[in-house]
C-alpha cells in the first residue's frame, strides 16, 4: 500500500496495490501489519457501513472522550467527497481539513484519527461507504459541528438546495460556536 500524506499531521490517504487481469482486480484492503508498519498502531474493533443516494451529507461527526473514535474508511459503490476537521483545542492546524474523493474505481481509504469531526457527501446516484473503528460506538458519545459551516470553506461538490441531511445533523453548532472536547496535547 502506499500512503499519502496530508497536509495535517496524521490524516493520511491510502492506495492500495491493485492487480488487474482479465478476470477483474484483486487487492488486500487492510492488513494489521503493513497499517501498523506505515501509518500507525492501532486496534481496529467494529466495522460499519452505510448506503446512500445522490446529495446525502453525513456529518461532521466525532465521539466524545473517553469514546473517541479513529476511523479507516472506503467507499466501496460510487464516489463520495471525504472530509475531516481538526477540532483539537490548541493545534496548529484547528478549523482546517482535509478532503478527498473515494471511489469504487480509485479504491482509497482515508485515514481520520481521533480529534477529528468526519464527513462525507454522496456524489453518484448511490454509495455504499464502509468504515473501521478503533473503539465502539456510544450513543451517548456523539457530537458534531455543522457540515453547512461556510466559515470552514468546504466546497462539498453539492449545490446546496441538492443537499439531504438528517435532522440531528441540522442542529449541530457551527465551528465558532463550538466547544471541543479535545485537547491537542492529548490527541497529536
Amino acid at each position: 500500500m502506499n500512503v499519502i500524506k496530508t497536509a495535517i499531521e496524521g490524516v493520511v490517504i491510502i492506495e492500495p496495490r491493485i492487480f488487474k487481469d482479465d478476470r477483474g482486480y484483486f487487492f488486500e484492503s487492510f492488513s494489521q501489519r503493513e497499517f501498523e508498519e506505515k501509518v500507525r498502531k492501532i486496534t481496529f474493533v467494529q466495522d460499519n457501513e452505510s448506503m446512500s443516494s445522490y446529495g446525502v451529507m453525513r456529518g461532521l461527526h466525532f465521539q466524545r472522550p473517553p469514546f473517541a473514535q479513529s476511523k479507516l474508511v472506503r467507499c466501496v459503490k460510487g464516489a463520495v467527497l471525504d472530509v475531516a476537521v481538526d477540532i483539537r483545542k490548541g493545534s496548529p492546524t484547528y478549523g482546517q481539513y482535509v478532503a478527498v474523493e473515494l471511489t469504487e474505481d480509485n479504491h482509497r481509504q482515508f485515514f481520520i484519527p481521533q480529534g477529528f469531526a468526519h464527513g462525507f457527501a454522496v456524489l453518484s446516484d448511490v454509495a455504499v461507504f464502509q468504515y473501521k473503528c478503533d473503539n465502539f460506538y456510544h450513543p451517548e458519545a456523539d457530537g458534531g459541528i455543522s457540515i453547512l459551516d461556510n466559515s470552514l470553506g468546504i466546497d462539498w461538490h453539492i449545490p446546496t438546495d441538492k443537499a439531504i441531511l438528517s435532522e440531528k445533523d441540522l442542529k449541530h453548532a457551527v465551528l465558532a460556536d463550538f466547544d471541543s472536547p479535545f485537547e491537542y496535547e492529548c490527541f497529536k
